[in-house]
């Protein structure tokens, strides 16, 4: 059995601390830690040791034929809607395109290194919220909607192991085993 990983934009400290002073005033909902923050780019749920280092250099060449962007955190939306959700999100503006390019780049390294990734179609956003169970959360969609955050540019992507259950409050601890820069 290997490890779960994915492979995402992890925005830095500063649009975190922005986002994290947005949704301070409204801790009565369970948002996730700011150092969970990041914008999935591919998942994979079982890396052996094998294809982990094939990995790795797999994203290095994908992440050297793209180039950095600019992002930003606005706008909000709910998985798989605001009527029934399970995840409440932040959404991505800017340059959009280039980063569906890149997660497309990733997906076909991650393949081709044997670290198939899930068959999600590319989103982009930024989880905020992850509920225990499916309930109607079109308020806290429109609070959401109204965030607007710092743009930066995004220069680098990180390979992250996700082992759960064993970070705080039970979710899952992320550490960051690899990052390869744009360009």
């Amino acid at each position: 059995m290997g490890r779960r990983m994915f492979v995402a934009v992890v925005p830095p400290e500063p649009v975190q601390e922005d986002l994290a002073a947005f949704l301070e005033p409204r801790a009565e909902h369970p948002w996730i830690a700011p150092e969970q923050w990041h914008i999935t780019l591919a998942f994979m749920g079982d890396v052996s040791a094998s294809a982990e280092d094939r990995l790795v250099e797999g994203l290095e060449a994908a992440a050297a034929r793209r180039t950095s962007m600019r992002l930003q955190l606005a706008g909000a939306g709910a998985f798989p809607d605001p009527w029934a959700a399970k995840v409440l999100w932040v959404g991505v503006r800017g340059d959009v395109d280039e980063l569906g390019r890149l997660a497309r780049n990733v997906r076909n390294s991650a393949q081709h290194a044997g670290a198939t990734p899930d068959g999600q179609a590319f989103a982009p956003h930024l989880t905020v919220s992850r509920l225990r169970r499916v309930q109607e959360q079109t308020r806290w969609v429109r609070v959401l909607d109204t965030y607007e955050g710092p743009s930066w540019v995004a220069d680098e992507i990180c390979l992250i192991a996700s082992e759960l259950g064993v970070g705080p409050h039970g979710r899952p601890r992320h550490e960051i085993v690899a990052t390869a820069g744009l360009g």
